[in-house]
């Protein structure tokens, strides 16, 4: 079964997030867009470079008030340490939330149960709490933070222009498609 158009489920965890701990949960994402950015381990070698990308896009995605969560079955104390050691997590700003009980894999569908961490998982998630995008890569390959921001844009001009949608490569500004029988084998 698909999760889009589900409902996130409860959740409960700790962040590291400027420099704190904080506490995330489904109440806290309630009313605005978010990212959930499940990736597989702390310190290792595809992730950085993911969470480094997303850094560089963070405000990029804030602009549209779209907050990002980095999210790893590591605790939130390592994560505080990966981002007190590494020049490339230094950068990260958006919260970095820890998953020790495996809660939020779970809950995602993300968790590889042999091995105890997360698959590259990206859900986009709208302010009613619902999963509008689903993206799950293998171990290996690393994602793209500018083409997650063009979808982001998209799921939001959907959401916000009932009747249109958009077409494959669509970018913010260009010409959306309106659903009809006219267009049934025209396009």
């Amino acid at each position: 079964m698909s999760l889009i158009n589900t409902e996130i489920k409860p959740f409960k965890a700790k962040a590291f997030h400027n420099g704190k701990f904080v506490d995330v949960s489904d109440a806290t994402i309630k009313g605005k867009w978010a990212v959930f950015f499940f990736y597989p381990a702390d310190f290792t070698f595809v992730c950085p470079t993911e969470l480094g990308d997303l850094a560089d896009q963070y405000g990029e995605f804030q602009k549209l008030g779209v907050e990002i969560y980095g999210v790893s079955t590591d605790t939130h104390f390592t994560h505080k340490a990966w981002h007190d050691t590494s020049d490339t997590i230094r950068k990260v700003k958006y919260p970095l939330v820890g998953d020790p009980t495996h809660q939020l894999a779970r809950n995602f569908e993300v968790l590889i149960e042999s091995d105890g961490i997360a698959d590259r998982g990206t859900f986009v998630v709208d302010p009613q709490g619902k999963i509008q995008i689903v993206e799950i890569t293998a171990g290996g390959i690393g994602r793209d933070a500018s083409e997650l921001l063009r979808k982001v844009k998209a799921a939001k001009y959907v959401a916000a222009h009932p009747g249109e949608v958009c077409p494959a490569k669509w970018k913010e500004g260009e010409k959306t498609l309106a659903p009809s029988l006219d267009l049934v084998g025209k396009i």
